[in-house]
């Protein structure tokens, strides 16, 4: 964590908030794997282990980079083999698709079963949303899987092979990529087109809707509140419409070459228009702490001044294809959210939440839990940020209620 009151970054160096802050134990042997999957593409893995591990523990996140997760020290120290697993889109998910990176946690899976007697998911953040819905279409009956991706075009996950984990660890997991955004996105623009356009009725950071700058404190009208949660609903809502657009233009285009074999239809049927997602960190309770409350501190999980962050380069979902904003970041349209897929995680499952969590909070972990089907659900509250900060501590707490949970249903 930095002191430096003049920087708005929460962190000190955020690209390394979810890597180890201690070496593994004497011993520790790493393989690297390169896991094609079932439809030509690839993922990456790093196993570390010891000798003679029963258990295998896997982390894995849509797009971020697991490979020397904090988690591996701890886990490897309680005698439990860890599988650090990233997908093909490993640091930018403008063409991610959550139906197609079912395949690469896979591919990640059958790896593991081959080594080890139990396989263990745990999801991180965005890898709880990831690895239930790839729990929910492994454990579906035969011919009832998905067989089509968020944009309707063909993906049919009966014919690949998506063998089964064994139990699942929530560890500061969100609902989903697409949940997240819901709260987080910004309800005042008017014009996808422009970064700077507004609704001044519904900027959450207008002094006039109540937003103070800190160190003082925010509170928003109830009235406020609801109108700019509808209002967000409404901007996903005109988003999916516009990437529903571009697909369907696409796919037109892709009929006329078949019919027509010309080489601009062919160019119009796989020329893609992306997205750009302005303002993404906008979360009211971000800076009004007095709704959803919680142990965190002032701000999002950029930063310590939203209201600047909000519109600048950094942010999530911000340049995406139509087809990866309907998977991936559209709150009404990704299949990847908890709330939908948790019916079908009847696997033994632990939660482990922070208290100061910054961009989790306690009504995201209620709704993790109770769409959850599993009879047998443990949590764990530990103080700390969504990383586990602002001590190592922290996170050394979480990890070792993690390997306890693990040994203990072994």
């Amino acid at each position: 964590m930095s002191a430096d009151r003049g920087r708005i970054g929460r962190y000190d160096n955020p690209f390394l908030v979810a890597e180890w802050h201690r070496d593994p134990p004497v011993g520790t042997h790493c393989e690297p794997y390169v896991l094609p999957t079932a439809d030509r593409g690839a993922a990456h893995g790093w196993l570390y282990a010891r000798g003679r591990e029963s258990t295998v523990v896997c982390l894995m996140h849509p797009r971020a980079d697991f490979s020397h997760h904090y988690a591996v020290p701890g886990l490897l120290d309680a005698g439990l083999a860890v599988f650090c697993e990233t997908s093909r889109w490993l640091n930018n998910d403008a063409t991610l698709l959550h139906e197609v990176v079912l395949l690469d946690v896979a591919a990640g899976v059958t790896a593991m079963r081959e080594r080890f007697d139990r396989v263990v998911l745990c999801g991180n953040s965005g890898g709880g949303s990831l690895y239930t819905f790839y729990v929910e279409q492994a454990m579906a009956a035969g011919g009832t899987r998905l067989v089509d991706t968020a944009a309707g075009d063909p993906f049919d996950l009966d014919r690949f092979d998506l063998p089964p984990a064994d139990a699942m660890v929530y560890l500061a997991s969100h609902a989903g990529e697409g949940h997240y955004l819901l709260s987080a996105i910004d309800a005042s623009v008017t014009d996808e087109s422009d970064p700077t356009s507004c609704d001044p009725d519904l900027d959450l950071y207008d002094p006039a809707n109540g937003f103070v700058e800190p160190p003082r404190e925010t509170r928003y009208a109830p009235g406020f509140v609801d109108r700019y949660r509808a209002a967000q609903h409404h901007r996903v809502a005109r988003i999916d419409a516009a990437a529903r657009e571009r697909v369907a233009a696409r796919r037109d285009a892709r009929a006329r070459w078949r019919d027509t074999g010309s080489s601009a239809d062919r160019r119009a049927s796989i020329a893609t228009q992306f997205l750009c997602v302005y303002r993404t960190d906008a979360d009211l309770r971000c800076v009004d702490l007095s709704l959803d409350p919680s142990k965190r501190d002032y701000g999002s999980l950029w930063g310590v001044r939203p209201d600047w962050i909000n519109y600048g380069a950094v942010g999530f979902g911000r340049v995406v294809s139509p087809e990866a904003w309907l998977s991936t970041w559209s709150g009404l349209s990704s299949r990847a959210s908890i709330e939908r897929t948790g019916a079908a995680m009847t696997l033994p499952a632990l939660m482990v939440t922070y208290t100061g969590d910054n961009g989790i909070f306690p009504s995201d972990n209620e709704l993790i839990a109770s769409s959850l089907a599993t009879s047998h659900l443990e949590r764990v509250e530990l103080d700390g940020d969504h990383y586990g900060f602002p001590t190592e501590t922290g996170r050394d707490i979480a990890v070792a209620a993690v390997a306890d949970w693990v040994r203990a249903t072994e």
